[in-house]
């Protein structure tokens, strides 16, 4: 049997920032490999792949992503948490299907398949890629950080960058220069009243000015700056997105990016989990094509991409269970 924590400590020990996940698919496929699994390695782009492993071909299927956010920070642990880069979004999760697989394995279910993809944190490049692989199963289980209870939606994200370009001046005499900041400051006002939508399961959008940059120093009128926000969607985008591109003055363009759709779930959930939504964006709108989705995972998402991320160890091992119970469950309502 997979032991899931000493799994998790192998893979948060690799740093594999999205753009580098070489060693994490590397250490999976030949773990996979060893237990009997037919693996497939899938080009997304030069030394970056996909990895597809079956025993059987899948009625469900397992997914997760390996790349990490920067800052890599290196494994460490106590006796009540793995801390570290990944270790719960999402390698942590990772090692909790691998070990879900297994134990179905071990009670004669076969048929699940193990889906590990590269790109998720920015851009999600091998979820799109994904879709080419066969076979897909009737059941897809996307994991991130649930807090192991049942997910039914999540919003979507749309990436917004503002470009302004003004005209470079000593301070003292500002008549001479355009300043960019002023004309950037005034764009994101505007952005900033626009009303977001509110979705009765998924609750009201939200905005964030995530990033700030301009100017050269405090004594020259600045030629350029730019920002780049982020809108939490609970719905289609096609309407933000003109607001959005009619708050741009002269000298400022807008960009959208990169665009992750809010998700609800169409699938009833089976009887007895206990839901929830979540306010993040994930892969799992583009697994469109591989049956029924859930996504599923422990861990909080609270503490990914900071200094703190953490998994508890006791949490970890019950995510394997609930990872059995819910591909149980599935494929017992199926037959």
């Amino acid at each position: 049997m997979v032991d899931p924590v000493q799994l998790t400590r192998d893979l948060v020990s690799l740093e594999t920032p999205t753009g580098r996940e070489g060693p994490a698919v590397g250490l999976l496929a030949g773990l996979l490999e060893r237990l009997g699994y037919h693996t497939i390695r899938q080009p997304v782009s030069p030394g970056r792949d996909n990895l597809y492993a079956y025993r059987e071909p899948p009625e469900l299927v397992f997914s997760t992503h390996l790349d990490c956010v920067p800052p890599f920070i290196p494994l460490r642990e106590d006796d009540i948490h793995l801390h570290g880069r990944g270790t719960c979004d999402a390698k942590g999760l990772a090692a909790a299907m691998v070990a879900a697989a297994e134990r179905l394995a071990a009670r004669g279910e076969r048929r699940i398949g193990l889906l590990f993809v590269v790109g998720e944190e920015n851009g999600s490049d091998g979820a799109h890629r994904a879709g080419d692989l066969v076979p897909k199963g009737r059941w897809f289980i996307n994991g991130e950080p649930t807090e192991n209870r049942l997910c039914v939606g999540q919003k979507g994200s749309l990436k917004i960058v503002v470009e302004a370009v003004g005209r470079a001046a000593h301070s003292g005499y500002p008549q001479e220069g355009r300043s960019a900041i002023l004309m950037l400051l005034e764009v994101l006002a505007r952005i900033h009243r626009i009303p977001l939508p509110t979705d009765p399961v998924l609750g009201s959008g939200t905005l964030n000015i995530g990033v700030l940059q301009g100017g050269v120093a405090p004594n020259v009128i600045p030629a350029s700056a730019r920002a780049e926000l982020l809108m939490r969607l609970v719905g289609p985008a096609d309407r933000l997105r003109g607001e959005v591109a009619a708050c741009a003055v002269e000298g400022v363009t807008i960009s959208c990016p990169v665009e992750l759709p809010a998700f609800r779930n169409p699938a009833s959930p089976p009887p007895g989990w206990e839901t929830t939504v979540v306010g993040y964006a994930s892969d799992l709108p583009f697994f469109q094509d591989w049956g029924a989705r859930f996504q599923l995972g422990p861990g909080t998402i609270r503490v990914a991409h900071t200094g703190e991320e953490r998994i508890a160890k006791a949490e970890l091992l019950a995510g394997v269970e609930k990872y059995v119970q819910l591909a149980q469950d599935l494929m017992g309502i199926g037959r």
